[in-house]
């Protein structure tokens, strides 16, 4: 078939950072078919060399506004495993709720006002204010109430200053007391409860606009955490699905023996891969792979979407966020109960028994997020690695790019749907495009 298609979109919107797609066709023929990162490199890496370790965590939670839960999690984590330190179960359960509350708080934002205009054929959430007010006021209610969600726990959402290495520094709301700790706890969760309404109403829409999602599948590999305790966020071991159904279980300290960082020419970006080619790390993977450890309201949620793992279909990572966002409301209910069943207590962070190196990883709204320092003796920084999921998803992206691209030439498709296609695949995986950022390779030539 001959055709002539020249897309070019320069910073995609409606995504975090600069990510550029770039299709060129001539007389049928592909020539040019690019996922493109032109963000400059962050170098968080050098800022912790030579920083105290009660200081590395607050740094990196500045790599994502919106993930800053989760490096400041990955952060404390490596920096417990290199200094010896192991948490009390109260710190463990305070933690996960703190993670669930970033996971819905951004999924909400992902799914309401980036994908829905797609879905409802609006260029972006502001139109849908008028014709779909119910729907943007809703999206509001929920994004309100995953903030003071993640401030009660954190002290705020936003590059949290409760968690710190060992434990959190304050009780629960900041609580002057274990009694006023435990209220604030109740609170949240009458909250929480009270959200369900607000989800079975995304729950019908989703179903409703559920169509309009692109029926695309390319089988790929996922990786994400796996985890004894419940469904992979917080904590666990790296585990890897492929196609074919095999998995594999690797130990969060040989976590480079997954990503394989590597250079490519179109990226400022380190692209990633482990098995195949390359492999998505996103809400996705972790359904994937975490499909039975679901809590059984949210294994509702997808089975009346229509959802079944393994589901290859990168489209389909924004339902995944939302059965995910269900399961977060479900069980952080469950862990307050735990902690209230335990009794609070106000406990010191756990000191230091060693200095030394060690990785830690958790689940950020994109994916495996991995972190990994080493300590003198002293307790300064002297090295850090972080591997962000969106880093690790570029070379996804440009592998369902590869396959996309040919099948909407044979579907005839114009070059406004294709580019609508793209733009809608890159949204789907909801990259952090300049938290991932994380190497720049230079060469001079004379």
């Amino acid at each position: 078939m001959s055709k002539n298609v020249n897309i070019n979109v320069h910073h995609l919107t409606r995504v975090e950072g600069h990510g550029n797609i770039v299709v060129n066709v001539t007389d049928g023929s592909i020539e040019q078919c690019q996922w493109q990162v032109p963000e400059s490199p962050r170098f968080f890496e050098a800022m912790v060399r030579g920083r105290h370790y009660s200081e590395v965590a607050r740094i990196t939670s500045r790599i994502c506004g919106i993930c800053s839960v989760g490096h400041t999690l990955a952060s404390l984590k490596a920096t417990e495993c290199a200094l010896g330190i192991k948490v009390s179960k109260q710190t463990d359960r305070l933690r996960r709720i703190l993670k669930h509350a970033e996971n819905f708080d951004s999924h909400v934002l992902h799914v309401y006002f980036l994908v829905a205009p797609d879905l409802l054929g609006a260029p972006s959430v502001f139109p849908l204010v008028p014709t779909h007010g119910d729907v943007v006021k809703r999206a509001l209610r929920m994004k309100r109430l995953g903030h003071e969600w993640g401030s009660l726990i954190g002290g705020r959402t936003t590059h949290p200053t409760r968690a710190v290495v060992g434990g959190f520094s304050s009780l629960p709301g900041g609580a002057r007391t274990v009694r006023e700790g435990e209220a604030n706890l109740r609170e949240l969760k009458e909250k929480l409860l009270g959200c369900v309404p607000d989800a079975v109403e995304t729950f019908k829409l989703l179903g409703d606009l559920a169509a309009n999602i692109p029926a695309f599948d390319r089988p790929t590999e996922y990786i994400g955490l796996v985890d004894d305790v419940e469904y992979g966020l917080y904590d666990g071991q790296v585990g890897t699905l492929m196609p074919d159904g095999t998995r594999e279980i690797i130990d969060v300290q040989d976590y480079r023996s997954v990503t394989n960082e590597y250079v490519v020419d179109q990226s400022t970006a380190k692209y990633c891969k482990h098995n195949l080619d390359s492999y998505a790390a996103c809400a996705l993977a972790r359904v994937n792979l975490n499909y039975d450890m679901l809590h059984p309201e949210a294994k509702k949620i997808a089975e009346g979407l229509g959802f079944a793992a393994p589901c290859f279909n990168p489209y389909m990572n924004s339902v995944a966020q939302f059965i995910e966002a269900v399961h977060s409301v479900y069980m952080t209910v469950q862990f307050i109960d735990e902690v209230l069943a335990d009794g609070l207590k106000d406990e010191k962070p756990v000191e230091p028994t060693k200095f030394g190196k060690g990785a830690g990883a958790t689940e950020v709204p994109r994916g495996i997020l991995f972190h990994e320092y080493a300590y003198d003796d002293e307790g300064f920084c002297t090295m850090g690695n972080c591997i962000i999921p969106t880093g690790q998803n570029h070379a996804n992206i440009q592998g369902d790019f590869d396959k996309l691209v040919p099948e909407l030439l044979a579907a005839d498709k114009s070059e406004k749907e294709m580019e609508l296609a793209l733009e809608m695949l890159v949204r789907a995986y909801d990259p952090c495009i300049s938290c991932s950022t994380h190497y720049l390779d230079v060469t001079f030539k004379k």
